[in-house]
């Protein structure tokens, strides 16, 4: 059917209309405070609702379709192990974020550990965020890029200058209710598309279960031992727990919402319920890709696909309606975007709290914080675009973004778990025990085939087994006294 001038239309005002909320939102900001952490007056819902957008983003808007419509829905076995990880960060993390005033997660490690380790946990969970956020970037280029048939590179400026605005005007404020403006947008987007393709399918349902069947796509559960699959019920309950608890316990981008929400008992109600919700969530995106499957069997695609992860934006310009496409196009944005601030947003408040006030301008006015934030907000942008640009040539961005993560997390969830849990732990075995980490996990990437899933638990076993070893032989050499 094509994009339309209507779809063209709907696009710009939801894209105008972010920015323009983006930046009244933002009239309040007068300090970090309010830019980073929203005043630490953010309702505990509005909060959860971010949460969930901003964990979806593109990655699950068109990659979640594509893996179930290559395969089956075995990905919901990660999704529950998110849950698990996310009662582990509400029990044993959330609650040392509250026994102080930090801005961000890595203050806890200086405090506990030193400067070094501060840094250190900083400049992993930086690099990270920015190769990671990258992909999310590049993906919605390709949506866009589908619809459009602009360039990537033209695509991810577009895409990136929008949401360096928004952020760059409203800080955490603009970034939350956004968020969850957002979520509403892309799930009754998704909402509509599923109904459109059942619709479109000879038969309904039944039809589609009977196309299903001989290829085991309605399957969702797999039991098999095999450390190189990676969606069976032990790597998506152990490893996908693990994930998250390295993602939503030490990432700056989480701990921020829950230092947001001003309190703990509602911080850690946000993010329990959160993992509730996005389980139904990646159940109605996995969906989706089975009702591909099955509608293309009927009706051959005659568009040539050069990734799998076209496979829903191409259905959405070429089967849905003039108007109803451009509004599942502008839930797509919204996905995307709402990881993209958080992100901007979360980068910023790091470089400004672990770098930039300690060493360049300690004792500064709030003024000149808020200023240098947002010049940082800008900075971080122009650094995920070009990452974007990098990505193009990375794979299926799902499991590209998801293993990126999988790779630094260990690492930091290992040093958080050796803060919190042990007491005796000197800063130079932290750092021997995070070096040992990713070294570690450098060795699994490139010379082993163990699925993505399981990299967080082997980085956070081996950070924590050489931290506490390092530090025996510390305490065997040192100086009796």
């Amino acid at each position: 059917m094509g994009f339309t001038g209507l779809d063209y239309l709907i696009l710009v005002l939801y894209l105008a209309g972010t920015v323009a909320f983006g930046a009244y939102l933002g009239r309040g900001n007068k300090d970090i405070n309010d830019y980073f952490l929203g005043g630490k007056k953010m309702p505990w819902w509005a909060i959860s609702f971010s949460i969930v957008a901003t964990e979806t983003s593109t990655l699950t808007f068109i990659g979640a379709p594509t893996i179930a419509y290559a395969g089956n829905l075995a990905f919901l076995q990660v999704a529950a192990g998110y849950l698990i990880g996310k009662v582990l960060v509400s029990f044993v993390l959330i609650p040392g974020y509250f026994r102080g005033e930090i801005q961000t997660a890595y203050e806890i490690l200086n405090e506990r550990f030193g400067g070094r380790v501060r840094r250190l946990s900083a400049l992993l969970f930086q690099t990270t965020r920015m190769l990671a956020d990258g992909v999310r970037l590049f993906a919605t280029a390709l949506v866009l890029g589908v619809v459009t048939q602009m360039s990537d590179v033209t695509t991810i400026v577009i895409i990136g200058l929008v949401t360096i605005l928004y952020t760059y005007y409203g800080g955490m404020t603009a970034v939350v209710w956004n968020d969850v403006i957002q979520l509403l947008i892309y799930l009754a987007g998704a909402g509509i598309a599923f109904y459109l393709i059942l619709e479109g399918i000879p038969g309904g349902w039944s039809e589609v279960a009977a196309v299903a069947a001989p290829d085991r796509k309605l399957q969702w559960i797999d039991f098999r031992w095999d450390l190189s699959i990676p969606y069976t019920f032990w790597s998506g309950l152990i490893g996908g727990a693990f994930l998250t608890f390295a993602t939503h316990g030490t990432d700056q981008m989480m701990v921020q919402r829950y230092l947001a929400c001003g309190d703990r008992k509602k911080s850690q109600l946000a993010l329990i319920v959160s993992g509730v919700f996005v389980i139904f969530q990646f159940l109605l995106f996995l969906l989706i890709g089975v009702l591909l499957f099955a509608f293309y069997r009927h009706f051959p695609m005659t568009t040539q696909m050069t990734q799998n992860d076209q496979i829903f934006p191409i259905f959405i310009v070429e089967q849905i309606p003039s108007g109803v496409s451009g509004f599942i196009i502008a839930a797509v944005f919204a996905a995307a975007m709402s990881s993209l601030s958080s992100s901007l947003n979360s980068l910023a408040s790091s470089a400004v709290n672990d770098f930039y006030r300690p060493f360049f301008k300690p004792g500064a006015d709030s003024g000149h914080y808020l200023m240098v934030s947002r010049v940082l907000t800008l900075m971080w942008g122009v650094l995920l675009m070009g990452v974007a640009f990098l990505a193009r040539s990375w794979g299926d961005v799902l499991e590209v973004g998801l293993t990126i993560t999988s790779i630094t997390m260990g690492s930091i969830l290992g040093i958080f778990l050796l803060g919190t849990l042990t007491r005796r732990t000197r800063e130079s075995a932290g750092l021997a025990a995070m070096a040992a980490g990713l070294a570690a996990m450098l060795g699994v990437v490139y010379l082993t085939a163990l699925a993505w899933p399981w990299y967080v638990l082997v980085g956070t076993f081996v950070t924590c087994a050489t931290g506490l070893t390092a530090e025996r032989i510390l305490q065997a050499f040192a100086p009796k006294g």
